[in-house]
């Protein structure tokens, strides 16, 4: 494009510098800049997309907690007891093989004077908590 001198108002149009004063310019490489773009953000989107899934594990692991802590206690509230409970305090939930019932009771599997019940199957040692249910005591 040739531009004339009576023609200045087409100077401002232009995307490269047309006066003798005008400041030196260099042409950028626009699909490395791209690349150097995409890229960076790509790297920070990967970055903070691994700071996500760190987060969703976390928070699976709670949930699938919180799920065996509600399992524990409609088992425990399908078990058979006779005595009052109290939060805080551990106890033992068993297998009656002569009833064919679940049951809470005090006594641990090591805690009898004469031995254990042979008809009890110790499942597992729990705990009552304050907010209403059970959590397994390892």
């Amino acid at each position: 494009m040739k531009l004339q001198p009576t023609d200045p108002d087409k100077h401002h149009s232009l995307t490269y510098a047309m006066d003798v004063g005008a400041p030196k310019f260099e042409l950028v490489p626009v699909t490395q800049q791209k690349d150097l773009m995409i890229n960076t953000a790509r790297m920070y989107a990967e970055q903070e997309y691994n700071r996500i899934m760190e987060l969703v594990v976390v928070l699976q692991k709670q949930a699938d907690q919180i799920k065996h802590r509600l399992d524990l206690t409609d088992k425990i509230h399908a078990a058979e007891y006779k005595f009052q409970l109290f939060p805080g305090q551990c106890y033992w939930l068993v297998f009656d093989s002569n009833l064919q019932n679940t049951r809470l009771v005090h006594q641990g599997p090591d805690t009898w004077t004469t031995g254990k019940p042979e008809q009890y199957e110790y499942l597992t040692q729990v705990k009552w908590l304050g907010d209403q249910t059970w959590i397994e005591v390892n």
